[in-house]
C-alpha cells in the first residue's frame, strides 16, 4: 500500500535530476536508491556495480528471462 513520506528538498531534487537521465519516474527513482542502499547495508562488502547486477538478474527472473548458465 503506497504510504507518503517526507524527503528534503535536496534529495527530492537530486532524485528529480537521476530519474530523468536513467529514464525513471521520480517515485521509481528514490525506490531504486532505497534498494541499492538496503542491500548494501545488509552486504558491506559488495561494490554498487555487483549490487546493481543482482537487481537486474532478480528482475530479468520475476519477468521470467531465464537461460542456463554452464560452469567452466
Amino acid at each position: 500500500m503506497p504510504t507518503a513520506v517526507r524527503i528534503s528538498d535536496e534529495l527530492l531534487e537530486e532524485a528529480r535530476k537521476y530519474s530523468t537521465v536513467d529514464h525513471r519516474s521520480l517515485t521509481g527513482q528514490i525506490e531504486h536508491w532505497a534498494r541499492i542502499g538496503k542491500c548494501a547495508e545488509e552486504n558491506p562488502d559488495l561494490t554498487y556495480d555487483l549490487i546493481r547486477d543482482i537487481l537486474m538478474g532478480i528482475a530479468e527472473l520475476e519477468e521470467g528471462e531465464k537461460s542456463s548458465y554452464a560452469f567452466d
